[in-house]
């Protein structure tokens, strides 16, 4: 692409920006556009999406996804999971430790006493092959080696991205792997539908639904007590839409351990593995909207807790609470919880996700 069809993005990153080596792999910036206008920036460096370039109910585009606008900035994020696909294991394992067919695993710890979102050798770090077959699709490929990160098995991984003409973003998934091992992929994008902005306003005054009638309470180390409660009569009761600040500062137990929303919902399903509406969230001043529709059994909402206002994007800072994340995947510490859904997967049987982001606008 020349520098005269850079400036043709929306988002104005540069693909140029993107641009590097790493052990010997290259990093590069990949745009999906649809027939609405619309684009989607992603780069194979964690599989990042750098740029969800949404119209408002007046028609105005902006960014609505937290990252950067370079290659430099995104390998050195405060957050390094800012807006990332994670793996091997999304979500945290306690003490990172499980059993796996009589065998004891240790993974790496990175989290206080725990493993999270695959440790510090994870997906969110690695270069993925790419390649983009079609203006609105990118397909994107990693090889994960027998025992990276203390995981068994060398793993397959296929991670397609479509930008659909109904402002839809398709996440699928699809993995393989030559021995029995655990996995559990998602992707933390980091939504701000007001625009991304010096500074970016914070999520309290979305309305936001969730389709769970139950969700799973944490200890102190923000892992999985093992029960699981009824929303009803909680801060965590969205079956009805409500504003994101509505409770988050409640005087809960919940809401202290995880300094806000930083807990697993256990979705509504009819049957398992069944594509279905997860969430669905309405920003009022600028009328956007996002629905959210998966096939995992649970969905981690995060309220973006710990940002403390670094910068991103052109400028765009990023303070406490800035940002909501929907993080479609099954539960937390399933390997140690041999009743949640299974994360267990096997040479024989290939493993697969979906994930939908719809993106919208609401009149008023």
């Amino acid at each position: 692409m020349t520098k005269t069809e850079e400036t043709k993005r929306l988002s104005g990153l540069k693909q140029s920006d993107f641009q590097t080596t790493i052990d010997g792999k290259t990093t590069d910036l990949y745009t999906l556009r649809n027939a609405q206008g619309c684009e989607i920036d992603v780069t194979n460096y964690g599989g990042a999406v750098v740029s969800i370039m949404m119209p408002d109910r007046n028609g105005n585009f902006a960014n609505i996804i937290q990252s950067f606008d370079n290659i430099d900035a995104l390998i050195h994020s405060p957050e390094p999971y800012l807006s990332t696909l994670i793996g091997r294991y999304g979500n945290r394992i306690a003490k990172g430790r499980f059993r796996l067919n009589g065998k004891d695993y240790q993974v790496g710890i990175n989290n206080g006493e725990n493993s999270l979102h695959g440790s510090d050798s994870a997906f969110n770090k690695r270069v993925w092959d790419a390649t983009q077959i079609s203006e609105r699709a990118l397909v994107l490929k990693y090889v994960s080696p027998y025992g990276e990160g203390g995981f068994t098995g060398e793993l397959n991984v296929w991670v397609a991205y479509t930008l659909t003409d109904d402002n839809e973003l398709i996440i699928k998934y699809q993995a393989t792997t030559n021995k029995k091992t655990i996995l559990n992929l998602t992707h933390h994008g980091f939504f701000s539908l007001s625009g991304i902005a010096n500074p970016t306003p914070d999520v309290h005054n979305l309305t936001c639904e969730i389709n769970a009638d139950f969700f799973l309470p944490i200890n102190e180390h923000s892992i999985p007590t093992g029960e699981i409660l009824k929303v009803a009569n909680t801060p965590f009761d969205f079956r009805t839409p409500k504003l994101v600040g509505k409770d988050i500062d409640a005087d809960n137990e919940q809401l202290r351990i995880g300094a806000g929303y930083d807990h697993c919902f256990v979705l509504n399903k009819r049957e398992e593995g069944e594509l279905s509406f997860a969430a669905r969230i309405n920003e009022p001043t600028t009328g956007r909207t996002m629905e959210v529709y998966t096939t995992e059994p649970g969905m981690q909402l995060y309220t973006h807790n710990w940002a403390d206002g670094f910068q991103g994007q052109h400028g765009a800072t990023f303070p406490h609470r800035s940002a909501i994340c929907f993080e479609c995947q099954h539960f937390p510490d399933s390997p140690n919880r041999h009743y949640f859904p299974s994360v267990v997967i096997e040479p024989e049987r290939e493993y697969t996700q979906k994930t939908i982001y719809k993106f919208g606008v609401d009149k008023g």
